[in-house]
Parts: C-alpha cells; structure tokens; sequence
C-alpha cells in the first residue's frame, strides 16, 4: 500500500468539488446584490450550502475507510502524509473556486432572476439549467478574475477581525473529521468516541460560520441594494472572504496534529 492510492485520490476529488461549490457560494450573495435580488440569492446560497455539507458527510464514511484499510494492512505510518494530501485537496478546491467566481457571479445572476420568475422552485431551475443549450451559452460568460479587482479595495474597509476569525473557523471546518480520525489512530482504544468527535467539531465550526460571518456579509448586501453601500466594496470583501478561507485552508495543515491529539485527549474523560 503506497501513500497515494486510488482511495486517496477519489476522496481528495470529492474535498476538492466540496472547498469549490462552499467557495463559490460566496458569489451568491454578489449576484444577488447585482439583480436586486438578496432574498432570491439567499434561496440559491443556502441550497448550496445544504449541498455541500450533505456532501461532507457522504465523503467521511470513506474517509474512515481509509483508516480503516490502514490499520488492517499495518500501513499506518502513511495516514499523516494520506490525510494531508486531503487537507491540500480543499485548498486547490478553494482556488478553483476563486478562479471561477468572475464567471459563477454571472451565471448566478440569471440563474437568480430565473428563480423570481419561477416563483422559487430550485427543481425548475436546475431542470432547465442541465441542458446542452444552457451549457453552451454558460461558456460564453466564462471570465477569469483580474487585478483590477484588487484595486477596488479600500483597506480602511476591511474587518480585519472578521478576516481571522473566516480564516479560524475555516480551518477546524477543514480539519474537523480529519482530525477526529487521526484521534482513532492515536487512541486505539476510543475509536468509537474519536470518530464521533467530528460531527460536534463541524457543527460548532457551522453554527459560528452562520453566527459571526453570514449575518455581516448579508447585512452588506442589503446596503447595496438600499443604495447605503457600494457595489464595489461588498466585491472587495467577498474577495478578502474568500481568500481568508484560502488561507484557513492552509492553516488547516498547522491545526491538524494538535487538532488530532487535543481530541485523543479531550475523549479519555467521555469513557
């Protein structure tokens, strides 16, 4: 059993996919605030969100295979190098992501006029979106990102707090059951109660994301549409947004060890 293995390859492809699609939800909100249309794009975001936490959770049965297939094999040794390959895979997802908002900004925006004028049937839309002719005019808006977006930023309005808390909660997001299974390695004897640890990692990593950082960029959001903000400023923080979630990616690979071992060692008192 080699460190990349075919296992190991599908399951970082799947991360990939997952880091894209909660990447590019982002761009949700600017296409929203672009048509006018914040409730309709708070529909299409959060089916987007439901779509990729659901994904999560179909990739960590295969996950835990992993170690599975590990420990059965006495391979052990390459699980650290093995779980972060996978951590890598949702930072390339994230700058897919990134590369391709230009482009999801725009098709976002019909796809949310599309859901006002089908009076917010999601199924509608998707059935008239998976067709050969809709994918063909979809390339005709493919754009990549540019620098003069960089210059519409003002750093006088940058909330460099909400900057590092993306960044902190995007790292235990990332590292939640990745950690939690590397725990199971590190405590042999707990893990049932490692493994599990997951779920309460992500679902505190959530409810902050859905306390501290969505209600502020909607709140912009609305300001654009009221004509109380710009455009051009809600645009310049979704791209520090979305590159603090880029970094929280990275950070990820400093927080997993120590993610790993505080699970082994918060477990031993649940027993």
């Amino acid at each position: 059993m080699g460190m990349i293995t075919g296992n190991v390859i599908m399951i970082s492809l799947f991360i990939l996919i997952i880091h894209s699609i909660e990447t590019l939800a982002y761009s949700v909100r600017l296409s929203g605030a672009r048509v006018k249309l914040i409730a309709s794009a708070l529909s299409l975001f959060n089916t987007m969100v439901i779509v990729s936490r659901m994904s999560n959770m179909i990739q960590q049965p295969f996950t835990g295979g992993l170690v599975d297939r590990a420990r059965n094999s006495h391979q052990l040794e390459f699980i650290d190098d093995q779980i972060r390959v996978l951590i890598g895979a949702s930072t390339v997802g994230t700058i897919i992501g990134i590369l391709l908002m230009p482009t999801f900004v725009a098709l976002f925006s019909r796809a949310i006029i599309e859901l006002s004028n089908e009076r917010g049937s999601i199924l509608t839309v998707l059935k008239k979106s998976f067709t050969i002719d809709m994918f063909k005019r979809s390339f005709k808006h493919f754009r990549m990102p540019r620098l003069s977006y960089l210059k519409e930023i003002d750093l006088k309005d940058i909330p460099y707090k909400l900057f590092l808390i993306n960044l902190i909660v995007t790292a235990i997001y990332t590292i939640g059951v990745l950690s939690a299974l590397y725990a199971s390695v590190l405590a042999p004897e707990r893990t049932t109660s490692t493994a599990m640890a997951s779920g309460l990692i992500n679902g505190v990593a959530t409810i902050l994301l859905a306390l501290l950082i969505d209600p502020k960029i909607s709140v912009l959001a609305d300001d654009v549409v009221n004509n109380r903000g710009s455009y051009a400023k809600l645009k310049g923080i979704s791209i520090m947004m979305v590159s603090s979630r880029l970094f929280g990616t990275i950070f990820a690979q400093v927080l997993f060890i120590p993610g790993a071992k505080y699970i082994a060692w918060v477990t031993q008192f649940m027993t």
